[in-house]
């Protein structure tokens, strides 16, 4: 579909990439990879032609449609947010346009017959284009993208002036979705999506035939919906086949190569020079000594990664806390006339890690500053647990920063551990090195202060740690870097994350927001995950009509899937069998463990001390015991994974 041929681009006379060749066909899936500044976006507004190369060519298939989703600044303005999206069909609105125009010439009464029947021609023309295009059923694929992507249906009406950012980031990509483009081209797409509507996204686009490029740092995302990696690299660009995954194994192993060859190098070039300083002056050596200069004239120097070395963060120490860090007793909250909670009950005990998911304006942000102290219940109590030290991070804390400081005064005085050198280390895994960190925070873009801003919360002593889209701003390197803290960190964390990679490790409880309550699930994000899955009604592909023709080549393939579902069903059964009965015993024990906390919720409870302490340890026996079957349930769901894949 598109021709790059010998692609170059600089900025300030040094190369992002040059002599870059590539063709783009209609199935490629690819993830765009690179360290910052390396010219992802770049090229991704080259292929979309909002910039053009410095010298190279680019060929472009006829009629060819490219939707292309920057990382930001995408505002619109003027229209509901119906009309707004509509105005992506952009071929059905010509072609209406154009039978508008028809039908009114029809009405003329100067027609003759001649000139009347090319307009019924024609008008037959623009309605066979508009049945290609599925006109009749536009409206409601506009509205199923709007849906998937989280609006509601009184959104629909909503003038788009209304929306946030993050909501206009939305209509973006519903408008590049809904356009039915030959590429896409997007840009951190998930930076602005919740978990559900992140899955939505990524089963349209595996239900989709054009091609995709994408940049981002979601690795769950990339690796469920690309195939192919394009890496820029050392001022080159080069092709992997495979996905992000696949590419990481296969980076570790081109780096080690690089800088054994480097290495090796090195110490020739170092082995030639010696040669030639010891025997410069010996006249019976000048051939040699000359034959070496030429030598290394000659020789192309290798480059290595510039890569800074892995820093390992750590949170500090979390002083000692109760049992209980928070609770939230019978809390209720309103905005307007809009019920977020209604008498909803929480606990996070001490080492709870705790992730927060469900659509977005559930109140998932809401329950977090409640828990934090930062937002007043309407009804209900916070009780707040012995010496328990709460370290908050919001979505806009980054505006609550000073401007007249630089990063470093910035942190400077939070932590009397850390020296200068330390804050410059931690500076430096999120992206601040050198002379950047006496930039004034005042002068520093929206993403710039929110990691300036998460460094804070790395400093800060506390025993529970909310963090509301930590990852938003943040590089594959450095969001390793906090998930590593996180898994090592003696406290409780409350996340509020759509990323399923960096959460896989760290939390072992899951809430689900929604509905004006908390659904909550004694397990990791993949246990969640799975729970609601077995919840959600299969989809089948429809039966064929007994008189639709079907090839002995499908009936072929057909019958190898059906016996290739009958081994793998054969060597799983019993496990399957066994897994079936654990799921049964997590699901006695959840409803036993929900029933327990509400009998500890109740203030009478605690007017029997005795009984009081027993339904406690109870409790605590209930929750080691759903530990136990959920460890068991998560080997044995590998097992079968590990079986599914060998048949693969």
């Amino acid at each position: 579909m598109i021709d790059l041929i010998n692609i170059a681009v600089q900025f300030g006379g040094k190369h992002l990439f040059r002599d870059f060749n590539y063709k783009i066909h209609s199935n490629d899936r690819i993830c765009l990879v690179g360290a910052n500044g390396s010219g992802k976006s770049t090229l991704l507004k080259i292929i979309s032609g909002e910039i053009f190369p410095e010298s190279g060519e680019i060929y472009k298939q006829k009629r060819i449609s490219i939707g292309y989703l920057p990382q930001d600044n995408v505002v619109h303005k003027g229209k509901s947010l119906i009309e707004e999206a509509s105005s992506a069909l952009t071929d059905i609105t010509l072609l209406k346009e154009k039978e508008a125009s028809i039908l009114a010439q029809m009405n003329s009464q100067d027609l003759d017959d001649e000139d009347r029947e090319e307009l019924v021609y024609q008008l037959g023309d623009v309605h066979n284009l508009l049945e290609d295009l599925d006109y009749y059923s536009a409206s409601s694929r506009v509205e199923k993208i709007l849906k998937g992507l989280g609006f509601l249906e009184e959104d629909f009406e909503k003038i788009t002036d209304t929306f946030s950012l993050g909501w206009q980031m939305r209509i973006a990509l519903s408008k590049i979705l809904i356009s039915q483009n030959d590429i896409l081209l997007m840009d951190e797409p998930t930076n602005h999506l919740d978990l559900d509507s992140l899955q939505w996204l990524v089963s349209f686009l595996n239900s989709t035939k054009c091609a995709l490029i994408i940049v981002s740092h979601d690795k769950y995302f990339v690796n469920s919906v690309t195939n192919r990696t394009l890496e820029i690299f050392l001022n080159k660009i080069t092709n992997f086949k495979g996905n992000y995954e696949a590419y990481l194994n296969f980076k570790e192993e081109r780096n080690e190569l690089l800088e054994n060859q480097y290495e090796m190098q090195k110490k020739k070039i170092k082995e030639t020079e010696k040669f030639i300083e010891r025997f410069r002056y010996k006249a019976t050596k000048a051939k040699q000594v000359q034959s070496r200069i030429k030598q290394l004239e000659k020789v192309e120097l290798l480059e290595i990664p510039s890569e800074k070395k892995e820093i390992r963060i750590r949170f500090p120490e979390a002083p000692p806390s109760g049992k209980v860090n928070i609770v939230l007793k019978d809390i209720s909250k309103s905005f307007g006339e809009k019920i977020i909670f209604d008498k909803l009950n929480f606990t996070i005990n001490r080492k709870d890690k705790i992730a927060f998911v469900g659509p977005n304006g559930a109140g998932k942000t809401t329950l977090s500053k409640i828990i934090a102290g930062l937002l007043s219940p309407d009804s209900g109590q916070r009780i707040v647990g012995h010496n328990t030290l709460i370290a908050h991070y919001a979505q806009d804390v980054a505006d609550q920063l000073n401007p007249g400081l630089d990063i470093l005064e910035t942190l400077m005085g939070i932590s009397d551990q850390v020296s200068i050198g330390g804050l410059r280390n931690l500076l430096g895994s999120f992206l601040f090195t050198g002379d950047d960190v006496f930039k004034k925070v005042g002068v520093l873009s929206g993403g710039e202060k929110s990691r300036v801003a998460l460094a804070k919360i790395l400093l800060t002593k506390s025993n529970l740690i909310i963090l509301d889209e930590p990852t938003n701003h943040l590089d594959i390197t450095s969001k390793e870097i906090l998930q590593k803290a996180l898994i090592d960190f003696s406290g409780s964390i409350v996340l509020i994350s759509h990323d399923i990679d960096f959460l896989k490790p760290i939390v072992n409880k899951t809430v689900d927001i929604k509905n004006r309550t908390a659904s909550f699930f004694e397990g990791g994000i993949e246990y969640f995950l799975y729970k609601k899955s077995i919840n959600q009604n299969d989809v089948n592909e429809n039966d064929a009509r007994p008189d639709d023709p079907i090839s002995e080549n499908k009936k072929l393939q057909r019958k190898r899937e059906a016996e290739l579902r009958q081994k793998i069903y054969s060597s799983t059964k019993e496990l399957k069998a066994k897994i079936k009965q654990i799921e049964m015993k997590i699901e006695e024990l959840e409803k036993s463990q929900k029933e327990l906390e509400g009998i500890l919720f109740s203030a009478e409870t605690y007017q029997d001390i005795k009984f009081a302490n027993e339904k406690t340890l109870e409790l605590n026996k209930n929750r080691i015991e759903l530990e136990q079957y959920l460890a068991e349930w998560e080997k044995i769901s590998a097992e079968i994974q590990k079986i599914k894949e060998s048949f693969s």
